[in-house]
């Protein structure tokens, strides 16, 4: 839902005929809120409740609703709300994103062209993988788009490299059973997947040969930040035929040297 720009000293109006008292109506006075605040820096229950035309109470529980997750905080010496610390981090977990791939695409560009096959760049969201870019290599013909799609991270090279370098505690939660299984050669069982994962921070890459579609062969490396974390994964896929089992460590190969450039663009310097 898109507000209007709030300009200062305009009432915000809440549009009653599209939400009527639910909780969409709540959302749109929050996200009003959010755009005052925006707007003057600070303002107080009595400012905020005037410009939204609800009662105060009204507005009280708006803004602990949103002090909660820290979107607002409020100045406790003289009442007075502000933006919270959590809209910095959303603001910061967008431009990361944003960031990795306009530093990446370049060189996904580059990697489809010298392979030849479909490039994506995936981070992790959750338990799953969230493909940010893609790019499609010569030999790829009318390849399905990723890009802003979900997959499952632990049938996937691009999972299972997002995976390899989670914290265990972390690792754990994206891999509660029962796992999905896709195809006969899908690793479902958790128990296997420490072993599996040494091998892939050992290697450098990960592979999935026909793991999450029959027919589909996939390699893909981490991509660093500027603190040396794994933010992000690159990968090479295409059709199994195309990408036999002798291919793949010249393909990983490739892919490693681009994963390790995009880190480089992205501030990190290998010791």
């Amino acid at each position: 839902m898109n507000l209007p720009a709030v300009k200062k000293g305009a009432a915000v109006t809440v549009r009653e005929d599209l939400s009527g008292s639910g909780p969409i109506q709540s959302v749109d006075r929050a996200a009003a809120i959010l755009e005052i605040l925006a707007r003057d820096g600070e303002a107080g229950v009595t400012e905020i409740a005037r410009e939204l035309d609800v009662h105060k109470s009204t507005a009280s529980r708006l803004l602990a609703a949103l002090d909660r997750r820290e979107l607002v905080a409020q100045d406790t010496a003289r009442g007075k709300f502000r933006l919270g610390l959590g809209i910095v981090r959303l603001a910061g977990a967008v431009g990361r994103r944003l960031d990795v791939v306009q530093q990446s695409r370049p060189v996904c560009r580059a990697l489809a062209q010298e392979v030849g096959e479909t490039v994506n760049l995936a981070i992790l969201s959750g338990r799953d993988a969230l493909y940010l870019d893609q790019v499609a290599g010569p030999a790829a013909l009318s390849p399905h788009s990723w890009a802003g799609q979900r997959i499952p991270v632990h049938a996937t090279s691009d999972g299972k490299v997002l995976l390899a370098y989670l914290p265990e505690t972390e690792l754990a939660e994206c891999l509660v059973p029962p796992l999905a299984r896709f195809t006969d050669r899908t690793v479902t069982a958790a128990a296997e997947f420490p072993q599996l994962l040494a091998g892939v921070r050992q290697r450098g890459f990960a592979t999935a040969v026909d793991e999450f579609e029959v027919g589909l062969t996939a390699v893909a490396a981490p991509v660093r930040d500027v603190e040396g974390n794994v933010v992000a994964s690159v990968s090479a896929s295409g059709p199994s035929f195309r990408i036999p089992t002798e291919r793949i460590p010249a393909i990983a190969e490739s892919v490693r040297r681009a994963a390790a450039e995009a880190s480089r663009r992205l501030g990190w310097l290998t010791r």
